[in-house]
């Protein structure tokens, strides 16, 4: 008996775990706020004539997710038929860009038993009460507030000015008893969802055995 114990606690030692990591934002949180820039990129338009050489000073412009509104907005004006140059010198108007806001917002509604802990004695840690879940709403939304002022390039006079314009983006996520739970968005179109490939218990992707081709008559 004594060494099957002890057979038992060799194996049991020598199990290990696969972790996985994740970055530091999720995908979805990165979409948000992307989709929100470019929505409010797309409401920004200036009366400047088409073929206007334009400098972007994106100075006013900071953030994680600054270079890529600014992008946005770089596109926003090549569409509206300015000429962009790199430097000031060159241009006929300079347009200042700012963002007033880049960023997501989050709230819950839980009917249920939220998750907690339990301390333990004489243990390293507490136990980890799993959340009870009879309805819960989860909600996620990307806010972007974009501005721009043009003025001449020699002069300094104001050319156009426009009020900043919002750009909004939404994720949620339900669940109903437990186990039930659907997700929904507004950033990734139906036909281009990803498709995930079935698992086993331990994560591991079934590998379908290809149709065997029929025996010629």
């Amino acid at each position: 008996m004594r060494k099957i114990l002890i057979l038992v606690l060799i194996a049991l030692a020598a199990c290990t775990t696969n972790v996985t990591t994740n970055p530091p934002r999720s995908a979805m949180e990165e979409l948000l706020i992307s989709t929100a820039a470019d929505r409010a990129a797309q409401n920004l338009a200036l009366q400047i004539p088409k073929g206007t050489k334009v400098f972007v000073d994106a100075g006013n412009m900071d953030g994680t997710d600054s270079k890529y509104a600014i992008a946005a907005i770089h596109d926003s004006l090549l569409r509206q038929g300015a000429n962009l140059v790199g430097e000031k010198k060159d241009a006929q108007k300079i347009i200042e860009i700012r963002a007033g806001a880049l960023s997501t917002d989050q709230k819950q509604f839980l009917i249920g038993i939220p998750q907690f802990n339990v301390p333990i004695p004489l243990s390293s840690g507490p136990l980890t009460f799993p959340e009870i879940a009879l309805y819960k709403d989860e909600e996620q939304n990307g806010i972007a507030k974009l501005g721009m002022t043009s003025y001449d390039a020699k002069t300094g006079a104001l050319a156009a000015s426009q009020e900043p314009q919002f750009g909004y983006a939404h994720s949620n996520e339900n669940t109903i008893l437990i186990f039930y739970s659907w997700k929904g968005n507004d950033v990734i179109p139906k036909d281009e969802a990803p498709q995930l490939p079935p698992t086993d218990y331990d994560g591991k992707v079934i590998e379908h055995a290809p149709a065997s081709t029929p025996a010629k008559p």
